[in-house]
């Protein structure tokens, strides 16, 4: 009898020393984030809950989209075409020949990862920095560039600069530059005001983004166009969707 009492005790220590070891190793390391990088993360709900999610849907317009939030496998649905990417490379099907303006490669993640803004900025590959603070209408912006290794991504030379609220470490603008089509560092950026945001599943995920101008002194000014870009239908869930979802059809 003593000896089955010795061993049940044995087996519930070695699971609870299993499970406490779990837990450990399952636990995010964010002392490779900058620390206000890593405040911004869990003004957003944290990057630990964040990447417990698979999936994420949205949309935006007339466009629905479904990305696998592991591969980053992609696929946006309108009525008139479908963008999608399989993890090797973008496809497009369309009604007719003017149905889609655009480049499928660029395309394909573009509002994703301004959508998914700031925890995109936890991938592999990039190098962070400080950055000059961003003031609009008097108030100031602390920033935080974000640049990429080598090979990293389609555009690798690109540049992204958060800029968060001091108080609440929310983020507030994002500028960024554009070196897809030519592979070429550039210094003139474009901004885009995180206007408005809702909460999906504990996340604070964007609702509304705003473009802004800039005036000859590189001053962001009114925003360039009033209407702003508006994601409805939200939703993450844990659930990975079959690779076949991404494939183009024949």
């Amino acid at each position: 009898m003593k000896k089955i009492i010795t061993l049940i005790i044995l087996v519930v220590i070695i699971i609870a020393c299993s499970s406490e070891n779990k837990k450990e190793t399952s636990q995010l390391n964010l002392e490779k984030y900058p620390s206000e990088l890593a405040e911004v993360f869990k003004a957003h709900g944290s990057l630990d809950a964040w990447q417990q999610n698979k999936t994420l849907l949205f949309t935006k317009g007339e466009e629905n989209y479904t990305v696998d939030l592991n591969s980053r496998k992609s696929i946006i649905e309108s009525s008139n075409y479908t963008v999608g990417y399989n993890g090797e490379e973008a496809w497009l099907m369309e009604k007719d020949s003017a149905a889609f303006k655009g480049n499928p490669d660029f395309y394909h993640n573009l509002f994703f990862y301004f959508y998914a803004m700031p925890f995109v900025l936890a991938d592999d590959g990039i190098k962070y920095s400080e950055t000059e603070p961003l003031v609009v209408d008097g108030k100031t912006y602390p920033g935080i560039k974000i640049a990429y290794q080598d090979g990293v991504g389609a555009s690798s030379k690109d540049n992204y600069y958060l800029y968060y609220n001091k108080d609440t470490h929310q983020m507030e603008w994002l500028a960024y530059t554009v070196t897809f089509f030519d592979n070429k560092p550039k210094d003139q950026t474009s901004v885009i005001k995180y206007d408005s945001w809702q909460v999906v599943s504990g996340i604070k995920l964007p609702k509304t983004l705003v473009w802004y101008a800039k005036d000859s002194l590189g001053n962001v000014v009114a925003p360039k166009d009033k209407s702003p870009v508006t994601f409805t239908k939200v939703s993450l869930n844990t659930n990975t969707l079959d690779s076949k979802t991404f494939e183009k059809p024949n």
